[in-house]
């Protein structure tokens, strides 16, 4: 049996699967394996994302998780730098290597029929005997492959073996050029070669839904997912969206009252709450949407009220003020104002406890 399910009641079951309902006790770890990692493209957006999500959260603990290799930043669903807990990134990887295959296959807009790729391969497995930034590879594989293009040669290289980003990139506070080394090196494990498409699906919505096929093809960057939707199909419950689209569910997850109270957020830059359907009305409307999203592909931080995308925000630190500036689209009522001043101050006092003053700037005030 297929029910009628609408927009609002997408967002509250979105929230309480995203942790944004209410701040949870979990551990970020936990956290960040439920959440089937989070996009991770630059160093901080996933500081914020679980300070948003997780009561206590404290900014070293993630730092202590990547220092101690039990999460990694490394690429994978949709060809993207995610961090991830160490088990996930060794499951994952070969679940989307296909994209990274896809990328080399096509080029994704780059011209490698002048490159020899098992060549390359070779090459890159010796040199990345120990850590090496972009500079270094691009320097070291325009040696081995004289005439060839270094960018495009550090790009190949990138995608035909897995990598991990090591710290400090991504460490909260410090600063590092992007430095990789071999996935399993430096985990120091084999690829999980069992890992299932079947359970990677599930786990999706877990995390995400109730969504469609194309919802899951969008977020993961992997094709042909009907088939395992459809093998699913008899353990899963179904939905008709508002334009009659189906979407899959567990039975058994949370779908709250859609006028459940959904509190303020902040959420960062690149976070897959904003990005990961196909259909992304259950989060933000289309005209907020272009706002959001920047033609060079930057997704931009995001302001929840009442569940839903309102504005976006930035943040800075300097000469020791911490500052959140806040850009509304449309007006919000004094005690949602109120309570964006609020979480943006306690965010800032979580991020920057050595600030000596926190300061919350309207971009633009509307009424």
């Amino acid at each position: 049996m297929t029910t009628k399910t609408d927009r609002r009641s997408l967002n509250r079951a979105l929230l309480a699967r995203q942790l944004l309902l209410d701040r949870h006790e979990l551990s970020a770890l936990d956290a960040i394996e439920h959440l089937v990692g989070m996009q991770a493209q630059a160093p901080t957006p996933p500081y914020f994302g679980l300070w948003s999500r997780l009561a206590g959260f404290e900014f070293g603990e993630l730092a202590t998780l990547l220092t101690e290799r039990s999460a990694v930043r490394t690429v994978l669903m949709r060809g993207t730098l995610h961090l991830v807990s160490a088990r996930d990134a060794l499951a994952l990887r070969p679940l989307t290597q296909v994209i990274m295959d896809r990328f080399v296959r096509t080029g994704n807009g780059r011209d490698l029929s002048g490159i020899d790729l098992p060549a390359v391969e070779a090459a890159v497995r010796e040199l990345f005997k120990e850590p090496r930034t972009d500079k270094e590879m691009r320097a070291l594989l325009a040696e081995r492959f004289p005439g060839g293009e270094p960018e495009l040669l550090n790009w190949a290289a990138r995608t035909v073996i897995p990598l991990a980003q090591i710290p400090p990139r991504g460490l909260w506070g410090k600063s590092g050029l992007a430095t990789h080394v071999p996935l399993e090196d430096w985990l120091g494990r084999s690829l999980d070669t069992e890992a299932s498409l079947d359970r990677l699906v599930l786990r999706y919505l877990a995390a995400f839904g109730p969504a469609t096929v194309q919802d899951a093809q969008h977020w993961s960057g992997l094709t042909g997912l009907g088939e395992v939707v459809e093998r699913l199909a008899p353990e899963l419950v179904t939905f008709a969206d508002e334009n009659g689209k189906v979407l899959y569910d567990l039975p058994d997850a949370p779908r709250p009252d859609p006028e459940t109270p959904a509190p303020i957020r902040l959420i960062p830059e690149f976070d897959n709450l904003t990005l990961s359907h196909a259909d992304r009305a259950r989060i933000v409307s289309e005209e907020h949407r272009k706002r959001l999203f920047t033609v060079n592909g930057i997704i931009r931080a995001a302001v929840l009220v009442d569940g839903f995308v309102h504005g976006m925000w930035k943040h800075e630190k300097k000469r020791g003020v911490a500052t959140i500036r806040i850009e509304l689209f449309e007006p919000v009522s004094k005690v949602d104002r109120t309570a964006i001043v609020d979480e943006a101050e306690r965010l800032l006092a979580a991020a920057y406890p050595e600030a000596k003053s926190y300061e919350v700037e309207f971009e633009t005030e509307l009424s």
